[in-house]
């Protein structure tokens, strides 16, 4: 497989009937994942990377980084080389690199149980995710309340019917309705069930990063086991996230060695609010973010050697009066784009990104924010972007509406991304020549046979007249997000599964959850 994730592109020739049928199936289907055909955007040259690399070196070997709770980690940063002072790690100069860059993978492949659907994640692909985490939902209809296991359902739901979005998500919202201990099993089962598409798995205790793991071994069946290398297939990504600043915690580290040891894919992401758990610079907090990814994806490399990693970085920004975080800002951005280009200096995929905004309600600050951390993520050359739907109100709420309006902005930066057709038919000589000066292009043969895939067109603008607009209720963009989702979920078809692999699971989660001393659920 190629690294450099090009798409070439077919050439049309000047039979724009054959031209038409090809886009027409193409843009039948969704698309597994987005193969990117421009170039990243740069903010940094050489040396100030190297710079950045450096700082984070000094962080490492100087300051170090505290690895609590966990004396098998410790044991095993010992046994490495690195020299321990009680929970404090502190590295060899460079150490931690080398452990990434002589066996981390570069890119991976998260089978998905439809094959179809399987992602590649790293080089020149993109990966777009709905968002994680949120305890709240919010829809117009009933406002903000604690979400369920019926919204967990509907935004898988909603994530599967999407074309623009590649991956079901993991904690798409926090299903409050059940209990903490058991409510890993029916988030796990409800992406296997409702959704074909790949997903992440439970990270918020060791047993339940273990769960995840036998049921990706029930769903996946002999299928688990690549036949070609006799080495577990990755079909799961899970997001461990650094106690920022300079800090793993022994929940983390405990599910990062459970899905390393199984060759299931880590996500190795420091949470910066940057001025809180970072310094306040950009070139301070990105030798931070550098620092700490590289210890955790280190980390990894020791459990299991190859096991993919991939550094992520969620990075953001506080109000300096209040302290509350800030979204959609420059500092943060910069700090994207500067560990984007440090991912791919160090060969491994990169993480970050999403509809992030502070805004309650799916509103203009919404809008604008959101799009300022999509289209930035794009150009930075994010290969997961985690949140890129969904996210409200610094991410402690998932919204209806919201997700509507994110999903169709990714599938704007799929276009985007794609580059520009520089083919026959691109070239459009043909259409050149016919019309030719001082007269138009709308009846042209090219036009008739491109005019259906000619331009991106978005499924949530209304670009009507304004008596039109008036006539169909005057609906603002929340408005019509509204409708889309319940039509969505109305239309929502649920992917076959095999019904011994369904039963199969259920029984698993039923002998687990009758083992905990509390049974009644």
């Amino acid at each position: 497989m190629s690294t450099t994730g090009t798409t070439r592109r077919r050439r049309g020739g000047s039979s724009g009937r054959d031209a038409k049928r090809a886009r027409a199936a193409a843009g039948s289907a969704s698309q597994a994942y987005i193969k990117r055909n421009i170039p990243f955007f740069e903010i940094l040259n050489d040396e100030g990377l190297s710079l950045i690399e450096e700082n984070a070196d000094t962080i490492l070997e100087q300051i170090g980084i505290d690895f609590r709770d966990d004396a098998e980690a410790l044991q095993m940063w010992r046994d490495a080389g690195a020299d321990i002072d009680g929970e404090r790690v502190r590295f060899p100069r460079g150490m931690c690199r080398k452990l990434v860059m002589d066996s981390a993978p570069a890119m991976f492949t998260q089978h998905a149980r439809n094959s179809a659907r399987s992602v590649v994640i790293g080089g020149n692909n993109t990966v777009m995710v709905p968002a994680y985490g949120p305890p709240f939902v919010h829809d117009l209809d009933k406002g903000r309340r604690y979400a369920t296991i019926e919204d967990f359902q509907n935004f898988v739901k909603l994530a599967y019917s999407s074309k623009s979005l590649h991956h079901s998500g993991g904690t798409v919202c926090e299903p409050v309705d059940l209990p903490v201990n058991k409510r890993h099993f029916d988030m796990v089962y409800s992406h296997m069930k409702y959704s074909d598409k790949p997903f992440m798995g439970s990270v918020t205790a060791p047993e339940r990063a273990q769960d995840t793991v036998d049921m990706a071994k029930i769903l996946f069946g002999d299928d688990f086991i690549d036949p070609a290398t006799g080495v577990e297939k990755t079909v799961v990504i899970n997001l461990i996230n650094a106690n920022s600043p300079m800090t793993f915690d022994d929940t983390m580290l405990g599910a990062a060695k459970v899905y390393a040891r199984a060759n299931q894919a880590c996500i190795i992401s420091p949470f910066i609010l940057a001025g809180a758990m970072s310094p306040v610079t950009v070139a301070g907090t990105a030798a931070q973010i550098l620092a700490e990814a590289l210890a955790g994806m280190a980390f990894v490399q020791l459990v299991r050697p190859g096991a993919p990693v991939v550094f992520g970085t969620f990075a953001s920004s506080i109000s300096m009066q209040s302290g509350a975080p800030t979204f959609g800002s420059p500092e943060p951005t910069q700090v994207m784009y500067i560990a984007a280009s440090l991912a791919r200096r160090l060969g491994v995929p990169f993480r970050s990104g999403g509809g992030l905004c502070a805004s309650k309600l799916p509103d203009a600050q919404a809008a604008y924010e959101a799009a300022n951390t999509l289209h930035s993520a794009a150009m930075a050359g994010v290969n997961f972007m985690l949140h890129t739907a969904g996210w409200l109100e610094g991410g402690l709420a998932m919204g209806y509406e919201k997700f509507m309006m994110d999903a169709d902005q990714a599938s704007m930066l799929a276009v985007l991304l794609r580059g520009v057709d520089l083919s026959e038919n691109g070239q459009a000589l043909d259409a050149l020549r016919e019309v030719g000066p001082g007269n138009h292009f709308l009846g042209c043969a090219h036009t008739q046979a491109n005019f259906e895939s000619a331009f991106w067109r978005s499924e949530m603008s209304d670009n009507n007249s304004f008596e039109q607009w008036e006539s169909e209720g005057s609906l603002d963009a929340a408005q019509r997000a509204n409708g889309r989702w319940k039509a969505a979920l109305a239309e929502y078809s649920e992917p076959p599964i095999d019904v011994a692999v369904d039963e199969a699971l259920l029984d698993f989660i039923k002998v687990r959850k009758d083992s905990f001393p509390d049974a009644n659920y």
